[in-house]
């Protein structure tokens, strides 16, 4: 230990030169497929050394490529039928947010509300004003329950991917939102495939290895709700529990208040209408999307391996972490 030094200063150095070896080791980029890979390929490139890639033309064969235009969608899933609405006054859900009447930060869910599929659609075309920012993005399987109608016009899987993996996928979950809604910095225990119906997203990832950059830090819980004039005010919940989430937004950081996140190398990937995503299990990301009639998507996941050195790797990174703040 250098003289003088803490136990803290040595786990940061420690922490930091890791994450610059991992850059230098592995670079700063996503594998891109020009055509959809090989099972051996996609396991060869990706899966093994755990890097994200871009498949373009990934799906040209499927029927919602042509189908999916809103007219198709009202008259498909019906006007009338209820759908399940996440709804934020900014666009934000599951996302680390300020609350100036308690003067507290929360991890913040939206409100979850049923509407007619044919008002979603007219507040998303803006032929109903509504200031409230509405997202379709339950991740409970929603393709092959909530939207079944639209199942048959995808496929069921992804074979290049469950050939390499051995294993069928767990969730198929259909998105559809307006470019006000954005996505914060996250990770999910799955591997992801991520399809582009339409529009264009923006993915800002970061690897499992720069956990210690991001500055994961723990919040109490609160829920949107309307208050008596119809605004959506947070609402924070009963109970001591506290969500995991990180509160930088990488496009615009505070580094005095994060410092650490200096040492991140966030990689931006844009994934146009057509193409596919794969981001391995852990993976963190930040997502934008554009799209003037909406932007749809659907991902599919497929359980990750607990069994390799991730999982426990990420557990270590959350407790020297945790021992920094």
């Amino acid at each position: 230990m250098i003289p003088g030094s803490s136990p803290d200063d040595k786990i940061e150095r420690a922490c930091i030169s890791f994450v610059k070896e991992y850059q230098e080791i592995n670079g700063s980029f996503v594998q891109v497929f020009e055509k959809p890979p090989t099972p051996l390929e996609f396991l060869r490139e990706c899966v093994h050394p755990n890097r994200p890639a871009l498949i373009k033309d990934a799906f040209s064969h499927w029927p919602a490529k042509r189908l999916w235009t809103n007219e198709y969608l009202r008259e498909k899933i019906g006007a009338d039928t209820p759908v399940t609405v996440a709804t934020t006054p900014n666009g934000y859900a599951d996302a680390v947010t300020f609350d100036p009447k308690t003067q507290k930060e929360y991890f913040a869910m939206p409100y979850e509300q049923s509407m007619p599929f044919g008002r979603f659609l007219d507040i998303l075309e803006g032929k109903e004003e509504d200031p409230r920012i509405h997202y379709i993005s339950l991740q409970n399987d929603s393709l092959n329950t909530e939207y079944n109608v639209l199942a048959s016009d995808v496929d069921a899987d992804i074979a290049w991917c469950s050939e390499a993996l051995g294993k069928k996928p767990d969730a198929t979950n259909f998105w559809f939102g307006s470019e006000e809604s954005v996505t914060s910095l996250h990770k999910d225990p799955y591997e992801n495939c991520y399809a582009v119906i339409r529009g264009q997203k923006t993915f800002v990832l970061f690897p499992p290895a720069e956990y210690f950059c991001l500055h994961e830090t723990l919040y109490p819980s609160a829920a949107y709700e309307p208050n008596d004039r119809g605004e959506l005010e947070l609402k924070p919940l009963e109970g001591d529990q506290k969500v995991p989430w990180i509160p930088v937004d990488p496009l615009y950081p505070n580094m005095e208040r994060y410092p650490r996140f200096q040492h991140a190398r966030p990689i931006e990937v844009t994934v146009n209408e057509g193409d596919m995503l794969y981001l391995p299990a852990f993976w963190f990301h930040h997502v934008l999307q554009k799209g003037e009639q909406g932007v749809i998507a659907v991902n599919s996941w497929f359980d990750c391996e607990y069994r390799n050195i991730l999982y426990p790797s990420m557990t270590l990174f959350r407790e020297l972490a945790n021992n920094e703040e």
